[in-house]
């Protein structure tokens, strides 16, 4: 368990997003040795483990130790964090031919303004890319 609370400190995760962290990554299963069918430690348990820590008014003395232990052996704990991504759709541009070829060609008159400031500036990147 408490290898637990070092991930949990090393990436800022809650204890909510520390259960769910334990059962999505391999790597977390691995460093707690844990196999794919043993029970995973719920948030409240979690809660519970460094709650009861705090009280006994032990938690920082282990993570010094901790500290100590791995600079004894040329270590250091530096935090990480755990970034998700998300696909999400993007609007699409629905131009004609005709309407494409007046923006190839720098014709934005029959654009609104903010039309105009948008595939302007759509073309001038594009252009450097070509």
């Amino acid at each position: 368990m408490f290898k637990v609370l070092v991930l949990q400190a090393l990436y800022n995760l809650s204890d909510d997003q520390m259960e769910y962290q334990i059962r999505d990554r391999l790597s977390f299963m691995r460093f707690l040795r844990l196999d794919l069918h043993q029970r995973i430690p719920d948030a409240k348990t979690i809660w519970l483990f460094r709650e009861t820590l705090a009280q006994a008014g032990v938690i920082e003395r282990l993570f010094q130790q901790f500290d100590r232990y791995l600079a004894q052996h040329g270590w250091q704990a530096r935090g990480g964090q755990v970034i998700a991504a998300s696909l999400v759709p993007v609007p699409t541009q629905r131009n004609t031919r005709k309407e494409n070829a007046a923006i190839q060609a720098g014709d934005l008159k029959w654009l609104s303004k903010n039309g105009q400031r948008q595939k302007s500036g759509i073309n001038k990147f594009s252009q450097g890319f070509s």
